[in-house]
């Protein structure tokens, strides 16, 4: 079916799961906060592996605290000290993280129900109304983005967006990937590569300090292919800090939409290239998954799936060498992210 029902939220608000997909590729998107659910790819001997973590039904996502499969905005990852300034206003967010701000929650866009604008075979498009003010940002926004399987095994996120003011948008996804099934247990044994040079150095609360720190001889270079589980608990201060991997690389992408990192399955041998136009990916672990009863009875814990957040830098609002979130009244905000699929 392209589209079924997924259940109903505390409130009454019925859920609707829709499909799109394309040969070797299978997706499936809820509009509950707009949250991928499944996503199918083809395994080294032809057989479709769901490899996205999830819940069955839209009780799941309601409860569910991991962001699996979510959009995040109005902005991604942290805010320190959960507050700015923009032409001379300052704004106060939710101290929803050690006194920070993390994920624009806890009002987060994933907890609402979006509208479904545009839906065929392929590709699905929502949009969500953000009023001024909304999770205490500056200006009404008005937010659109699309999922699209393509004909060359990509999932494509396209994100847009209008605010009347000056305000922060900076979208990414939160999907938790595990290539050899959601089902199979942990990632450490798959390979990362990621086309960075330097990482953003955080203290002990992830928040930057707003140094770019190499990566040479260190844990974090990813740079020729990493297996996740050799130095994740290395005695570095990233990883210690982090409880693994969990930090913003500097792409090199100059703004182009190209391929900047891979994630390969050692059981699956999927490969999943991510392509970006955006300046930053947050490579995360799940270090601080707890015990999650998953779809078709997976039991997800530390480290079950990881996570490629693209994005402009963590807390970039405090930092003037980190590329700007600020989006000026009346312009367009507009960036992609995609994840394609090979063996």
């Amino acid at each position: 079916m392209k589209k079924m029902s997924f259940g109903k939220t505390k409130a009454g608000e019925e859920a609707f799961l829709y499909n799109i997909s394309r040969p070797g590729l299978c997706v499936s998107v809820t509009d509950y906060g707009a949250c991928i659910v499944n996503l199918y790819a083809m395994d080294q001997e032809g057989n479709a592996i769901d490899v996205m973590l999830g819940y069955d039904d839209v009780s799941g996502y309601e409860a569910g605290g991991c962001h699996f499969g979510a959009p995040v905005g109005r902005n991604a990852n942290r805010i320190g000290g959960a507050a700015f300034d923009i032409g001379g206003v300052h704004y106060e967010l939710a101290k929803n993280n050690n006194g920070n701000n993390l994920h624009s929650g806890p009002d987060y866009y994933e907890k609402r129900i979006w509208k479904v604008v545009d839906f065929n075979d392929h590709q699905i498009a929502f949009s969500l109304n953000s009023p001024d003010g909304d999770q205490g940002y500056p200006g009404a926004a008005d937010i659109s983005m699309t999922y699209e399987v393509t004909e060359d095994q990509m999932l494509k996120i396209s994100y847009r967006a209008v605010s009347d003011k000056d305000t922060i948008i900076n979208m990414t996804n939160h999907s938790y990937f595990n290539l050899n099934g959601h089902f199979s247990g942990d990632i450490l044994g798959h390979t990362v590569v990621l086309d960075a040079d330097y990482f953003t150095r955080a203290d002990s609360e992830a928040i930057p300090t707003g140094e770019l720190v190499d990566v040479t001889g260190t844990p974090m270079d990813f740079r020729s292919g990493r297996v996740i589980g050799d130095d994740i608990d290395s005695d570095y201060e990233a990883t210690r800090l982090g409880g693994g991997y969990d930090h913003n690389w500097v792409l090199k992408n100059n703004g182009r939409f190209t391929k900047v990192a891979e994630f390969i399955g050692d059981k699956s041998k999927i490969v999943m290239e991510v392509y970006t136009d955006l300046p930053g990916i947050q490579f995360y672990t799940g270090n601080f998954i707890k015990e999650e009863n998953g779809k078709a009875d997976a039991e997800y814990f530390k480290r079950s799936g990881a996570c490629f957040e693209t994005q402009y830098f963590p807390d970039a609002i405090h930092h003037d060498n980190f590329a700007g979130p600020i989006c000026k009244a009346g312009e367009e905000y507009k960036t992609s992210t995609g994840y394609r699929f090979r063996v």
